[in-house]
């Protein structure tokens, strides 16, 4: 009984892969390459490595998840460009009159996503994530870890929305 539910494995994940290529993740892939532009950084606030660590992030993220080949060229199966618009440090809470107690750093991505398989899949977005700090920290000694975390963040927003669509 168990040997035929092992064979069943490799005929179940055959039929499923008629339609395109699932990846474990739930995205739905048709295409075998991708040229993902680096990130510009456009926001108000300009942290040098910035651009560079998102662009990763995003780039990793798509990669590692849809076996899809990167490439450098105009005619790539899925395009995407992008730029970070905003990088702000902001108040979200208070304890007393003027007193900070928390302060939240905002990071916004604007995305242009092309698919030149399916039309109807591209997408023009702008995401936005952030995260808490204390506002007891400088933001220099626990900005690259912030930037880690909203990174992740944005890059599997960005994912979700071009191959997962969710």
């Amino acid at each position: 009984m168990q040997f035929k539910k092992l064979l069943l494995i490799p005929f179940c994940l055959f039929f499923l892969s008629g339609c395109g290529i699932y990846s474990f993740s739930g995205a739905h892939i048709e295409g075998k390459n991708i040229n993902i532009h680096a990130f510009e950084n456009k926001a108000l606030n300009v942290v040098p490595s910035l651009a560079t660590t998102i662009t990763n992030k995003i780039s990793s993220r798509i990669l590692s998840q849809t076996g899809l080949t990167p490439v450098t060229r105009d005619n790539a199966d899925y395009d995407m460009t992008g730029a970070i618009t905003t990088y702000a440090v902001s108040v979200t809470a208070a304890t007393g009159v003027q007193v900070a107690s928390k302060n939240r750093l905002t990071l916004s991505v604007q995305v242009t996503f092309k698919n030149k398989i399916n039309e109807k899949a591209n997408f023009s977005q702008t995401f936005t994530r952030f995260a808490d700090f204390d506002a007891s920290q400088i933001l220099q000694n626990v900005e690259a870890t912030l930037i880690e975390d909203i990174g992740n963040q944005l890059a599997d927003d960005i994912f979700n929305k071009a191959f997962v669509n969710w």
